[in-house]
This record gives structure tokens, sequence and C-alpha cells, in this order.
């Protein structure tokens, strides 16, 4: 009995050597099933004595046992080939195996104008530099020939500080003070950054908005430059031949001064509801850089000339790009914003 028991054990496990994963439950029903070979011994023990029958049950159980065992063992080692095989064979794509299709942002539409106008004034010699938004009166109206009792002042709703002598700027032009003060020339620099007025929000009217300054300083610089210099600028930032054309206005910390308008871009000057009919648009303010604004920044008005500019981001968005309500450019409504 002993014999057959080892016999059939040993038969069981050299087939577990060559099997498959499939063949495993095989050998598991063809010896350890119900009609399985080991387990028929077992219904043999009726002839047998009570201590026959408790050494063969014995040597049964512990066939059983080390067979489970070898079965078990034999399906870990498979899996793990198996397993093994696979991972030599396939790669994993960290790149997209976790990919998430969230939308790609962009510039915002005033973004976009400071970086296209600035790109431009860099490429015509211009150095781009920022400027502080808290001002002093002193920086934002005094230095650039606006006397506390100017009239001038009255055009510029100022937000003040609450016990303080500082203000919200109202004009990126006062850079231009800190600039000539902390360098001395040739200066050759524009000032993008925000601005305040104390004003009511309307299609073409915002308390912030968007300027960008120019000032340029030296020896023999003329009025004649300033035009070139705009129209450069214009004909890129538009991509086509626009006409422009100066008339005389009047800015404190410039003389002469001029309003600059250009050719209307959605009529061609023929006149429309844009241009109002006149085939014209103002974009921007400048001049030849007051004596008085050199002195204050103890520069030798009789040796130095410049010129300065200051023109809106807002409205040349507005113009580059077909909006007609300035509120559209800060609701950060998607729908518009995708459309830039």
């Amino acid at each position: 009995m002993n014999n057959n028991i080892s016999g059939i054990l040993n038969e069981a496990l050299n087939k577990l050597q060559a099997a498959q994963l499939a063949d495993i439950e095989n050998i598991k029903v063809e010896y350890l099933g119900k009609k399985g070979k080991i387990t028929e011994i077992l219904k043999s023990l009726s002839s047998l004595s009570i201590e026959e029958k408790k050494e063969v049950g014995s040597q049964v159980n512990l066939a059983k046992t080390q067979l489970n065992e070898a079965m078990e063992a034999k399906k870990k080692e498979i899996t793990n080939k198996l397993l093994e095989e696979k991972m030599k064979n396939e790669k994993i794509d960290i790149s997209t195996a976790f990919s998430f299709n969230f939308p790609k942002g962009h510039y915002h539409i005033i973004s976009k104008a400071i970086e296209e106008m600035s790109d431009i004034f860099v490429s015509l010699g211009f150095n781009v530099t920022g400027g502080r938004e808290i001002e002093t009166d002193w920086y934002n109206f005094e230095a650039l020939n606006i006397p506390k009792d100017h009239p001038a002042r009255d055009t510029q709703d100022t937000f003040y500080l609450e016990n303080s002598e500082n203000l919200l700027r109202t004009q990126t032009s006062a850079a231009q003070i800190h600039i000539m003060e902390e360098s001395k020339p040739p200066i050759k620099v524009i000032v993008p950054g925000r601005v305040y007025r104390n004003e009511a929000t309307d299609a073409s009217h915002s308390a912030i908005f968007h300027q960008i300054e120019g000032l340029v300083v030296g020896e023999d610089i003329t009025f004649a430059q300033l035009k070139g210099t705009l129209q450069l600028f214009i004909n890129r930032l538009f991509n086509q031949e626009l006409p422009i054309r100066f008339r005389p206005s009047h800015f404190q910390f410039t003389e002469p001064s001029a309003e600059v308008d250009m050719k209307c871009v959605f009529c061609g000057g023929k006149g429309c509801r844009v241009c109002k009919g006149s085939g014209w648009i103002e974009v921007l303010g400048c001049g030849m850089v007051h004596p008085n604004v050199f002195r204050a920044v103890k520069y030798d008005p009789e040796k130095y000339t410049g010129y300065a500019f200051g023109l809106g981001v807002e409205r040349f968005a507005m113009l580059k790009y077909g909006i007609d309500d300035m509120r559209v450019l800060y609701e950060n409504d998607l729908r518009v914003l995708r459309q830039f």
C-alpha cells in the first residue's frame, strides 16, 4: 500500500514538472478529485484493520498535502515566468500612460498685446523696464511739470492712498522721472504697466487700464525721429502701411505736444461708425520732453533733447482684434478669450 501511494505521488509530481498553467487543474482532478487516484485509495480502507487504516490514512493525507503544495509552487513559478516575459516584451510609455486632457492656457488679450508691442519697440532699439504702481505726488505730477494748483490735475481723477502722500499712478509717464534720476543719457526705453483713474467704467473707459510709455533722451533728438518711430511701430503692429497724422495738442510735460491719429483700419479712411465718419482714429499722445522735466532730474536742457509718447494698450488691442467694448477685456469670458 505504501509503495502504491508513493508511486502515485511521484507520478503526479513528474507530470507537474512539464505542466503548463492550464494543465495543473487537470492534474488536481486526476489525483485529488472525487474519482482521483489518491482519493480512490481512501475508499479501500474499509477492508483494513484499524491500525492499517490509521497508517494508510496518514500517508494519503501527507501525499495530498505534498501534491497541493507542489501544485501551488508550480502555479507561482509559471505565473512569475509569464510576468517576467511580459515585462521584457512590453515597454511603458510614461509620457502617455497617465495623460489628462486639460485645456491648454494662453495669453490674455492684454498680455498678448503688451508682448507684441514691446517686441516691436525692442526691434527698434528700445529697452523694456517696469515702473512703480504706487507713486508720490512728486513723481506723478510735480516733476512732470504739473504743480499742485495746475488745472491739468483735474483731468486725472486720482486714487490717493488713505493717510498717505502716496497715490496710484495715473500715467506711466511717472516712470520717466525715475529712469532719468537713475541713469544718464542716452536713454531709449519703454515702460508697460497698469495705471489707475477714478472714473466710471463704460465701453471705452475703465478705472484700471494699461499704458506703454516711451522715452528717448540724448543729444540732437528731433521730432522727426519721434514721427519715424511711431510710423514704423503702427505699420508693424497692423502689418500694413497706415498713414498717421500729428495734431497740435497740449501735455504739461512735453513741448511741443501732439495727438497722433492713424488711418482707420476698418474702412481704409473712407469713413465708418468706428472712426465716426472721419477716416481717422486717435491712438496716442506724444511730444518733445519739456525743459522743466529735464531740470527736475538735473539734466541740462541746453545739451539734451528728447521725446516721449504714451499709448493705451486696450485701445490698440481693440483696434487690432476688432473689439468694440473695452469691458469684455476684463470679464474673463472664456468664449471671448479663446478667440485670441
